[in-house]
């Protein structure tokens, strides 16, 4: 009777390490990386005109979704394309306000004006597409990635808001701004912590939009942080 249940226990040993490994096999053909994402970000406006200024603290929230597609048999290298939405606060010295003509018209705060808030709100809908190495397996989640990309974007809405001696101006949907916006992305990191960075190569404003006979193309970067989840 021992020497039956010695094998008994053995069989069932066998049977569930078989099981095991056409989970993990399973498992190993199947899997998928960082599909869903959120981030946060510091904004910072370059190619500035003379004159135009940031102050406080202009931040960025994205989320959204990436189709992961691994294309080799270890799966650490794919391909991904998305679906995600951004917001994104920029505070800044240029005053938007619309003419009797519906036009807007910029003009520079100086300093002997006295004002709380001056920023513009973007709203974004997004499609990322990535180059994507990491050093994944199919029961590793915590490894090291680098995933460079590019992002296109299209404007949804846009908001200006100024507080201060003037008055409370807030104006919806300046027409100046760029519908379609595009830019380069790096996000790389271990584990949780990933550190993301975006450059955007379209001028958040259209040629229509001028500070003292100029044309205002601003881009911008965004440096912070993203989290992913399978």
């Amino acid at each position: 009777m021992k020497y039956v249940i010695i094998v008994f226990c053995y069989l069932i040993g066998v049977t569930l390490c078989t099981a095991q490994e056409e989970t993990i096999k399973e498992v190993d053909s199947l899997y998928r990386e960082d599909q869903f994402y959120a981030g946060i970000s510091y904004n910072i406006l370059i190619n500035k005109p003379i004159g135009v200024t940031q102050s406080g603290f202009s931040f960025g929230f994205d989320f959204g979704f990436i189709r992961d597609m691994p294309i080799n048999k270890a799966r650490n290298l794919a391909f991904g394309i998305g679906l995600g939405y951004s917001t994104s606060g920029y505070n800044q010295n240029i005053l938007m306000t619309r003419g009797e003509d519906n036009n807007f018209n910029y003009t520079l705060l100086d300093d002997s004006q006295t004002y709380s808030r001056n920023k513009f709100n973007t709203h974004v809908i997004e499609v990322p597409i990535e180059f994507r190495w990491r050093t994944s397996t199919p029961v590793d989640y915590d490894f090291w990635r680098i995933y460079a990309g590019f992002k296109v974007g299209y404007l949804v809405s846009n908001v200006s808001r100024y507080k201060g001696d003037l008055g409370d101006i807030k104006q919806h949907n300046n027409g100046d701004f760029n519908d379609f916006q595009y830019g380069l992305t790096l996000r790389a990191g271990y584990g949780t912590w990933n550190f993301n960075v975006y450059y955007g190569l379209t001028p958040l404003l259209s040629d229509k939009a001028q500070l003292n006979g100029s044309p205002i193309k601003m881009n911008d970067i965004k440096v912070g942080l993203v989290f992913f989840i399978l």
